[in-house]
């Protein structure tokens, strides 16, 4: 009998699609990090305007990531079904209607977030900097969606290993980009934090033709921009897109919401937040890896017609999973003041984060289970209750709880960080794993 919780076989094909998803996301991670150490060398201002203008954009991106998840649901069917040549048109289809939508919506907003901006914050100098710099990040949708597109597609024919070395190096480009822009390098015009927005622009474009030119030199077998999608073909992404990228446009709403009722307990309390909120990002990164595989995989085993094998795959995905993130969270844990005085240096704000950072190491693999669950139902197609299902408990639970422990009655950082864990991302592994023991997502049709 194979002691193993998962077949060696099995767990290298997970790992064959998940590792390369993680290393994309830890070099993100990387460049997030450097960005801020970057604009932080100017002041308060550019850094106060640079963080606030990240989430907006994101808050408008984040609709061109669910193409992403709905040509990774759509190219998977269509693999498992051995319907290679077809697998091009759902990518097709994506890009036609981002080409359509993005520009469109991007001038409006170019045009629109100076009267926009006043309203989350009133500092004129962070006003300024900061229309500059999101304006580059909104010029960028239509590349950041072609590359969001061309992601989910490779994923979806399980080839994430492609994209990897285009990701390192858009991506070590923006750094190189951001120091030749913001302090004006190589006879470059300095440009300060502006020059950050820019170099990230400057970025998607180049990570677009990386992602064009490997789609041409790989593509062919998988019909690569070989035809054009019928009506259908682009009604059924839309159809998929459309609640994928609400989901990411509600998460990152509803992170906003929480984040100004912490800033109603302290500034020392929304500093500690803040820190908690990047530990999910990196303790998480083995769900969200293994999570995007085990949607591939699962939409492969249902283009198959084998709906047996579709739930064993997302059984040792879980089992993987699971014991990644439970590893990863023991430090968190055990040593808390430890890995938090890398980011914290005032001795009472430390204190006040350990405790919740201790819950993080011991809650990370429970919760960990509804990251990857959510990403696999999205992979078999059931992207509109993941999204309702979201929604229910962001704006029912996490927002009024947080409200109701951490302001009204009185439990601070700690009562936020309880509803958040406890209430908000436990409940989110019990409800999807609820809704993959009722077995609808097998009889989806995409």
């Amino acid at each position: 009998m194979n002691r193993a919780i998962v077949s060696r076989e099995r767990g290298l094909r997970i790992f064959t699609i998940g590792l390369p998803i993680m290393g994309g996301m830890v070099s993100n991670v990387v460049l997030g990090l450097v960005d801020t150490a970057m604009v932080g060398t100017l002041g308060n201002a550019a850094l106060g305007a640079v963080g606030i203008s990240s989430f907006i954009a994101f808050i408008y991106l984040g609709l061109f990531y669910g193409f992403s998840i709905a040509v990774q649901a759509m190219v998977s069917r269509r693999k498992g079904e051995n319907r290679l040549e077809d697998c091009g048109l759902y990518l097709s289809g994506a890009l036609i209607f981002i080409l359509i939508l993005a520009p469109t919506l991007s001038l409006l907003l170019y045009f629109a977030i100076p009267y926009l901006f006043p309203l989350i914050n009133d500092d004129p100098e962070v006003i300024s900097i900061g229309v500059d710099y999101i304006r580059w990040l909104i010029l960028q949708a239509v590349f950041v969606g072609f590359i969001q597109a061309n992601t989910g597609f490779w994923n979806g024919i399980g080839l994430s290993r492609v994209y990897l070395y285009s990701l390192l190096i858009m991506h070590a480009a923006n750094i190189a980009l951001n120091y030749i822009f913001i302090f004006g390098k190589l006879g470059a015009p300095q440009m300060g934090a502006e020059g950050a927005g820019f170099a990230t622009a400057l970025a998607s474009v180049l990570g677009a033709f990386l992602y064009l030119r490997l789609g041409l030199k790989f593509g062919k077998p998988y019909g690569y921009l070989r035809k054009l999608p019928t009506r259908k073909d682009i009604k059924g992404i839309v159809r998929l897109a459309i609640p994928a990228g609400m989901q990411q446009l509600l998460d990152i709403a509803a992170l906003t919401i929480t984040y100004s009722i912490v800033g109603m307990v302290g500034t020392m309390e929304l500093a500690c937040y803040s820190v908690l909120i990047n530990l999910i990002n990196l303790v998480g990164l083995p769900a969200w890896g293994l999570g995007t595989a085990g949607a591939t995989l699962v939409g492969q085993a249902l283009g198959e017609k084998n709906i047996k094998d579709a739930g064993a795959w997302a059984v040792d995905v879980l089992k993987l999973g699971v014991l990644a993130m439970a590893i990863i969270g023991i430090p968190f844990w055990m040593f808390p003041e430890l890995i938090l005085s890398i980011w914290i240096h005032d001795p009472e704000t430390l204190q006040s984060a350990v405790i919740p950072t201790r819950i993080l190491g011991v809650m990370i693999a429970f919760n960990g289970i509804g990251y990857m669950l959510s990403m696999m139902l999205n992979g078999a197609g059931d992207i509109r209750r993941v999204t309702l299902i979201n929604l229910a408990t962001q704006w029912l639970i996490l927002v009024p709880g947080a409200y109701l422990f951490g302001i009204e009655w009185g439990f601070g950082l700690l009562g936020i960080w309880l509803t958040h864990q406890f209430g908000y991302r436990a409940g989110q592994s019990l409800i999807f794993a609820l809704c993959w023991r009722q077995g609808k997502w097998s009889r989806i049709v995409v």
